[in-house]
């Protein structure tokens, strides 16, 4: 039901600039999203899983032809910009509403990204038409180009390095709450609201109040909607960077400060604990004291190691790596 466009490919590299390459963005990001919704049960198609030629023509077919040419089929192109404007842009295609489009930009927004515009274009020479070969050639098919920013605004491109997933993860939650598909996933300091939360309960869980919350996220009200994203503040409490770690099955306050090279002192202050005991769920502030890097094309695990006077082991056990293959675009945890 879900068509993801990577747009270029091959010999087609794109926009090139300040590090990025058009073409591997395109293909990293839509890999992520076709992944993670079918982790979520959702049936997708990717017009492309490699670096393949692949002309306007050629996706047209291929994305009516993944489900029919019907009106109930979504297809997202993922695509960057060569400009000097900052954000995402957003563009539909003539035959449809912005409904969708809409909750796309109020989903980037939620997350903190900035959204340029939204709008539709017409072709100039037949305004009845769409200016862009895709939207013409998709037919009944609910086509949206994404631009996530551009490679010639600085903003643009810290943000499409280092925090890819979370531009992803705006487009996938929208994705599943329109067909009905819980959505559950949080980067740091964020929370998903859950039925039976109130404003008070989430607070009381982070050791915050509610005027920090409803101030961190711009709320005039105490109303939540179930799926809302709200971003959490550190408590005034404390000075350090933090994030989030859900206690899972077997955990102790020792294995996890092992895992995210802290304390049990540390943890018990930060999450204010009188005790070590732990409950499967519970939610807990973790300090960031490792460093984040993003894997480039021709990196290795023991380049990496080698680059950051640590070793191959230690970066794997930091990150859950079973294997020593990696993922242009991965982000790792480095001690």
């Amino acid at each position: 039901m879900i068509v993801i466009d990577a747009y270029r490919g091959g010999n087609d590299i794109g926009f090139n600039a300040n590090g990025i390459i058009e073409k591997d963005f395109n293909l990293m990001i839509s890999k992520y999203i076709n992944d993670r919704l079918n982790s979520l049960g959702i049936n997708t198609y990717l017009t492309r899983d490699t670096d393949t030629d692949l002309n306007i023509s050629q996706r047209g077919s291929l994305i009516k032809e993944a489900f029919g040419n019907t009106s109930n089929i979504i297809a997202i192109s993922n695509r960057l910009r060569n400009d000097n404007d900052e954000g995402v842009d957003i563009i539909y295609s003539l035959k449809n509403s912005n409904a969708l489009s809409n909750k796309l930009e109020n989903s980037f927004k939620e997350r903190g990204i900035k959204v340029n515009k939204v709008y539709q274009r017409r072709d100039e020479n037949d305004t009845s038409k769409d200016y862009d070969e895709l939207l013409k050639n998709t037919g009944n098919i609910e086509t949206i180009i994404i631009n996530y920013g551009s490679v010639n605004n600085q903003n643009d491109i810290k943000n499409l390095k280092n925090e890819y997933i979370k531009y992803a993860e705006s487009i996938i939650k929208v994705i599943a709450t329109q067909l009905g598909v819980p959505y559950s996933y949080t980067l740091d300091n964020e929370y998903i609201v859950k039925k039976g939360d109130s404003l008070w309960s989430i607070s009381k869980k982070y050791g915050i109040s509610v005027d920090e919350l409803k101030n961190y996220n711009n709320l005039k009200t105490n109303n939540l909607s179930i799926n809302q994203i709200l971003k959490i503040p550190s408590p005034g409490s404390s000075s350090l960077n933090t994030k989030t770690y859900t206690v899972a099955k077997g955990d102790s306050l020792w294995s996890i400060s092992q895992k995210f090279n802290t304390t049990v002192n540390e943890l018990k202050n930060l999450n204010n604990l009188s005790s070590n005991l732990l409950s499967i769920g519970m939610i807990l502030k973790i300090p960031s004291n490792n460093r984040t890097y993003i894997v480039q094309k021709g990196d290795s695990l023991w380049s990496i190691s080698r680059a950051n006077n640590t070793t191959v082991d230690k970066i794997k056990s930091l990150n859950n790596l079973n294997n020593n293959i990696l993922s242009i675009g991965q982000e790792l945890l480095l001690p």
